[in-house]
């Protein structure tokens, strides 16, 4: 084939690109810009009012880091954080456990599996805010129904969110019994999707279900565990709806994590310039988090 000819045979090609590349521009750029004014731009002004004294009303005079030192003299915030860690912990370890278990049992098969699996995945079906004002009639002390239960089986009733002590586990009742599900369907199609070779063999090997839980479930399923446990990790720490209903951040502050704190500093007290110190500190937090996890989850992926 000449020169010529080739040259001839790639005008089109080359013309067919330089389209393409055109109308690529043409939907690239308009994303682009909404991103940045969508994501970019909200991030970059919370920034620059936490340098700022900001209030509803009156100036907004530049302070610097000043509300960022002012939390660490605040004990208000530094035990917001401590409840939201042990918050946070609590409501990704018992779900993930309670999911992963239930992951196993669905995986197996019994009667009235689909009737089973169903009515299990129905408490995430519900929005929270419907879930957090059914549970807190439930848990009101004279007239909810789980005081009456206890009563009845000659328990003696409990105070559950209406005192500092039990407040916290209480809501992590709560969310453990909403977001176990979630867990459970990941987990589940993980273990779906295993081979079963090494089950046959096991069986063969007169291994019992424990050991083949163990030294084959598991560390096939494990990526699938570290998929749901970041999962549930974002989304405990973001937790504000069931709380704010529930408690309020109360009794007190037995209750107040930082998304609740924040919530009173930017739009109760109108403190917005505190209130954006204490978001940014928080999304650094649930970043910094978020990728330890996801550092532990590539380091051990399929190993």
């Amino acid at each position: 084939m000449s020169t010529t000819t080739a040259t001839t045979l790639s005008r089109p090609v080359t013309t067919r690109g330089h389209a393409y590349a055109r109308h690529y521009w043409a939907f690239a750029v308009p994303a682009a810009v909404v991103v940045l004014l969508v994501i970019l731009f909200p991030w970059v002004f919370t920034i620059f009012m936490s340098l700022h004294d900001w209030k509803v009303t009156g100036a907004t005079p530049f302070v610097g880091f000043a509300n960022y030192a002012k939390m660490l003299q605040d004990e208000r915030f530094l035990w917001a954080i401590v409840r939201t860690l042990w918050f946070t912990a609590a409501t990704v370890i018992a779900p993930v456990l309670l999911g992963v278990w239930a992951a196993v049992c669905f995986a197996s098969q019994f009667k009235l599996r689909g009737l089973a699996r169903t009515l299990f995945v129905l408490p995430m079906m519900a929005t929270p805010v419907a879930i957090a004002l059914v549970w807190t009639m439930m848990f009101h002390p004279q007239l909810g129904v789980l005081n009456y239960l206890l009563t009845s089986v000659g328990l003696p009733p409990s105070s559950w969110v209406y005192a500092s002590s039990s407040v916290i586990p209480t809501l992590v009742m709560v969310e453990t019994w909403q977001w176990t599900p979630l867990v459970m369907l990941i987990v589940l199609g993980g273990i779906a999707s295993l081979p079963q070779e090494p089950y046959e063999a096991a069986i063969l090997d007169g291994a019992s279900a424990w050991q083949m839980f163990r030294h084959i479930t598991l560390p096939l399923a494990w990526p699938f565990i570290m998929v749901a446990t970041v999962i549930r990790l974002i989304d405990a720490l973001k937790t504000f709806d069931t709380i704010y209903v529930i408690t309020l951040g109360g009794p007190g502050t037995s209750s107040e994590t930082i998304n609740i704190l924040l919530y009173q500093t930017a739009f109760a007290y109108y403190d917005l310039g505190y209130g954006s110190a204490i978001v940014v500190v928080f999304f650094l937090l649930i970043l910094l988090i978020s990728l330890l996890l996801l550092r532990v989850r590539q380091r051990e992926a399929w190993r």
